[in-house]
């Protein structure tokens, strides 16, 4: 099956090019087979700041509301978090409550978000899967922790030793998109998005997602489908297609975004960009060969983003993804058909 691309969404001047004549950006070497290229960038924010496994166990006990309370300040005192807190007590944004109401504080080990930490490095300290606890704890996009929150861990979570934590670690894109942004103050804003790619963030700065998409999504690369979303015939899922293409082959964004990701922490995509486009939309394009955007750029639909590659596959191909919220989609359901 041959996958066509809206007419006219290759920006002017962006070709198709070969292994032997592309250049690129000058400040990204030549790459060999397999290998990422990408522009110089901080490290993850999960790499850059670690986190001690300190959790505090509150036990369970009941408050009654006094007089300029707030749900954060109730978390504060008793030591339980603020979303566990609402959760337990049936309480919705906006958390209003009134004095001389009684509510439950639901027991735990609950940890202390500080400055720059990230979910996933909270749940690597704790030898965790993030996923468990964006359940547990109720969090929702924009997925930005903030600097005094308290995170409730689940209770079979044990601290672990760091060789322990190094070969258990393992990322899947749930994790970057719900764990990946440093913890800011509660008062600071994140980062705004920039058109330029020569901006490089600090591991420290927060990117907030679009708030709304714009237009509809479009194909990012033409060529033959081989493998389709769903399970395989050995039971294996794929979250997205697998699309044949020519190595070096420009790689465009399927819609407005934002780069929420570029780089090449899950072995099995290679290199990787992940984009967010608002209502909760985010698109995955794996396996590039070379990056050419930076986490925090903002991009346009049919902007290239990246080229084509074989890295982490054996073949060269693009892996893409569109997910709604945390539910991977069926690319087929909303890319244009013709």
């Amino acid at each position: 099956m041959l996958v066509p691309v809206v007419a006219g969404c290759i920006p002017p001047g962006a070709q198709r090019a070969s292994r032997s004549d592309y250049t690129g950006d000058p400040t990204i070497a030549p790459r060999r087979d397999g290998e990422v290229s990408a522009l110089p960038a901080s490290p993850p924010a999960w790499e850059a700041r670690s986190v001690t496994a300190d959790a505090r166990n509150v036990p369970t006990s009941t408050y009654i509301v006094e007089r300029g309370d707030t749900l954060r300040g109730i978390a504060a005192k008793t030591g339980a978090g603020s979303e566990a807190i609402a959760r337990a007590n049936g309480l919705a944004p906006p958390y209003t409550i009134h004095v001389g109401q009684r509510l439950t504080i639901p027991g735990g080990r609950y940890h202390l978000v500080r400055a720059g930490e990230t979910g996933i490095a909270i749940a690597r300290a704790y030898g965790v899967d993030w996923s468990r606890v964006v359940t547990e704890n109720d969090l929702a996009e924009p997925y930005i922790l903030r600097t005094g929150q308290r995170i409730l861990i689940p209770a079979d979570a044990r601290p672990m030793t760091r060789a322990e934590r190094a070969a258990a670690f393992r990322l899947d894109i749930d994790d970057i998109v719900t764990g990946g942004q440093p913890a800011i103050a509660e008062t600071a804003r994140p980062a705004r998005p920039t058109a330029s790619s020569a901006r490089i963030l600090p591991p420290t700065a927060a990117v907030a997602p679009p708030t709304a998409l714009r237009g509809q999504f479009q194909w990012p690369v033409r060529g033959q489908i081989i493998r389709r979303f769903g399970p395989g015939a050995s039971g294996e899922r794929s979250d997205g297609l697998k699309i044949a293409v020519p190595l070096d082959t420009p790689i465009l964004a399927a819609a407005d975004g934002v780069v929420a990701y570029a780089g090449s922490d899950i072995p099995l995509l290679g290199g990787l960009v992940i984009l967010q486009h608002g209502d909760q939309w985010t698109t995955v394009y794996g396996h590039a060969g070379q990056l050419i955007v930076q986490r925090g750029q903002s991009v346009k639909r049919g902007q290239m983003i990246a080229l084509s590659g074989d890295s982490g596959t054996n073949r060269p191909q693009v892996h893409f993804e569109m997910r709604q919220g945390r539910t991977p989609v069926d690319p087929l359901t909303r890319l244009p058909r013709n």
